[in-house]
């Protein structure tokens, strides 16, 4: 696990500067404590910082191929490197180390920029053809690595964190509005856009490939939910669902440094879990934390998990004193908003973690593989509620739910119905991103100032789902399996797991998931929708297939997730700090926010009369970050 930075200056005769490139390369110093190391040759500059997790003594980056002319710094963990290393001996090519990452550069020479073909793992890689003077950086197939990159007047430049890039002297700081309008609605920058004018994220499954002064990004791989459906039973189906996380648990076992695994005490998590106890032939570790505030805490069923398992499980308990801390440290550990109150709680308990071990499994994915989000159900209940005549749902279920009394306590039954009420006429689409995300468009002209919402319109701010509204009945693909696909490629990438890699980085703490494991993801697209969603119940065929390997308890309680009093917290503890972020002459200053809006807002929170956390989370997020106009 790494981070890695890099840039080629257009002028060839322009030796690169080291300075600049150090600069780049401790600003992620978190991702990678343990070394650094650095490729210079002319107008090119190449660097990386190591967290060591395999071949300790052998897996120094940058890495060559025999003679020196193919180059390496790549982040993140080649699971099937032990066949793919046998292979390429096999071809005659000669490997110097027993790391992963040196099997990129021969798998080069042998395909070409195809060897992400062979690739199975997590990766943002870069690698340069010095005979060709050709750049080729790739992403893994599911998002879990992060790569960004701009093309100046002067240079390409990449790296795996916005804060490396930004070192580098040609790329300018200017707020990209349509990212900010596409935040304020998904609570995340969706790639390829980034909160930076000028600068991109490379997509997930895509590589990009930079010569002759131009760059071009090709997709090498997708998820495909309309291709043909297996015919097969729920046993056969549940056994196979067993036997492939098995088989993707026991490859991300593989370390040269303690393991354990995050146990939340959800099924995911706790599927993983058993699945690495049955496969690591050893005591497993498993890692929890606990809170204060009984509706946010879910330890016990962690707990649970763990004695069944018979785990050597740690658990720490956190105040609601010692999350507070964490809210000014969050612009240090992200590099773009996100308005995703769990990094808290993400972050603590990575933190917690490192202290044990260097590597963790985690249950990643299996909401969007398996319908675990609670909006899949809503969808159908939506096209029945849809159905009641208008003025039944205006005039008499609307209003009822709009008087419900405010709770703070986490997903409380008056904050579904609201929002379910909300987003419940609208197309499949826009309806999906209204119930996950923050400000929807009514909201966002509202809080922004005309000029910001003249510069993006809304077809273009909203096209992601827009999309899938237009293909909504010409599709093939099942209502609920859009808006799994929505989820997977949007929110997995760019909020879940942008927000894990984020959180364990800053904590030095590789994270590893099974569940997005491609051979597995391929075979769980071949299911049955209604193995993933029966009536209301999601994640059938998956508690199907762990039932009497967990407790009952953890297989059939709703999705709960982390969560933050942030409700609570935005009358109390953060009033202040939400207060003077929030100063209306600071926000004139600023020039894209309404402050009257936000004023209204605040005041309606306080009183009770509406429950505005997450809007006013959100808001706070991109206001705190660093590089947001003061």
């Amino acid at each position: 696990m790494c981070g890695i930075i890099g840039f080629i200056n257009f002028d060839q005769t322009h030796p690169a500067d080291q300075t600049v490139a150090r600069a780049m390369n401790a600003a992620i110093l978190h991702r990678g404590p343990d070394e650094d190391g650095f490729y210079f040759k002319q107008h090119v500059a190449l660097g990386m910082r190591r967290l060591s997790i395999i071949d300790l003594a052998g897996g120094q980056q940058p890495i060559s191929n025999e003679d020196g002319t193919i180059w390496v710094v790549f982040n993140g963990e080649i699971y099937n490197f032990p066949a793919l290393r046998e292979h390429l001996l096999a071809r005659g090519h000669q490997l110097k180390t027993h790391s992963d990452t040196e099997t990129i550069v021969h798998l080069y020479e042998e395909y070409g920029d195809d060897l992400v073909q062979h690739l199975n793992g997590m990766f943002g890689f870069a690698l340069w053809d010095e005979r060709r003077q050709r750049l080729l950086i790739a992403r893994d197939r599911m998002g879990e690595k992060p790569l960004y990159f701009t093309q100046t007047q002067t240079a390409f430049v990449f790296a795996s964190e916005l804060k490396a890039l930004v070192e580098h002297p040609s790329v300018e700081r200017r707020i990209n509005l349509l990212a900010l309008r596409k935040y304020l609605q998904y609570e995340f920058v969706p790639s390829p856009h980034t909160m930076l004018a000028g600068v991109h994220k490379l997509l997930p499954a895509h590589r990009l490939i930079f010569e002759r002064g131009q760059w071009r990004t090709e997709r090498y791989w997708q998820l495909n939910y309309d291709g043909a459906r297996l015919k097969i039973s729920e046993e056969d189906a549940a056994e196979e669902v067993r036997r492939r996380l098995r088989e993707a648990v026991r490859m991300r076992l593989v370390s040269d440094v303690p393991l354990g695994v995050l146990l939340s005490g959800g099924i995911d998590s706790s599927s993983v879990a058993e699945m690495a106890c049955e496969a690591a032939g050893e005591r497993v570790k498993t890692f929890s934390i606990a809170f204060e505030e009984k509706s946010f805490d879910e330890s016990s069923y962690a707990r649970q998990v763990a004695e069944q398992l018979g785990t050597e499980h740690y658990e720490q308990r956190f105040t609601e004193r010692q999350m507070l801390e964490i809210v000014p440290e969050i612009p240090r550990l992200l590099d773009e908003p996100l308005g995703d109150g769990s990094l808290i709680p993400t972050f603590l308990l990575s933190q917690f973690t490192r202290q044990h071990v260097t590597v963790a499994l985690g249950g990643d994915g299996g909401d969007e593989l398996f319908a675990g989000y609670p909006t899949y159900g809503a969808h159908r209940m939506a096209r029945l509620y849809q159905m009641l005549p208008r003025f039944f749902r205006q005039g008499v279920i609307e209003p009822a739910v709009a008087r419900l009394p405010v709770s703070t306590e986490n997903l409380s039954f008056d904050f579904k119905a609201k929002r379910f009420v909300r987003g419940a006429s609208h197309a499949a689409g826009m309806r999906h991103t209204i119930w996950m995300g923050s400000y929807d468009p009514l909201q966002q002209r509202e809080l922004l100032r005309p000029e910001v919402l003249a510069a993006c319109p809304d077809e273009i701010v909203f096209d992601e789902v827009l999309a899938y509204d237009r293909l909504n009945g010409d599709s093939k693909i099942d209502l609920i399996e859009q808006m799994m696909k929505l989820d997977a490629t949007h929110y997995l990438s760019e909020c879940v797991l942008f927000k894990v890699d984020r959180a364990s980085m800053a904590a030095s703490l590789e994270t590893r998931a099974p569940f997005l494991d491609h051979t597995f993801v391929e075979f769980v697209l071949q299911l049955p929708v209604e193995m993933k969603l029966k009536g209301l119940t999601g994640k059938y065929i998956l508690k199907k297939a762990m039932r009497g390997r967990l407790p009952d308890d953890v297989i059939d309680r709703p999705k709960k997730g982390f969560g933050m009093p942030v409700a609570k917290w935005v009358k109390g503890e953060l009033r202040n700090l939400v207060h003077d972020t929030f100063a209306p002459d600071r926000l004139r200053r600023q020039g894209l926010i309404n402050p009257e809006y936000v004023q209204k807002m605040l005041r309606e929170h306080e009183r009770g009369v509406a429950d505005h956390r997450k809007l006013i989370w959100t808001l706070l997020m991109f206001e705190l970050w660093p590089l947001a106009v003061s």
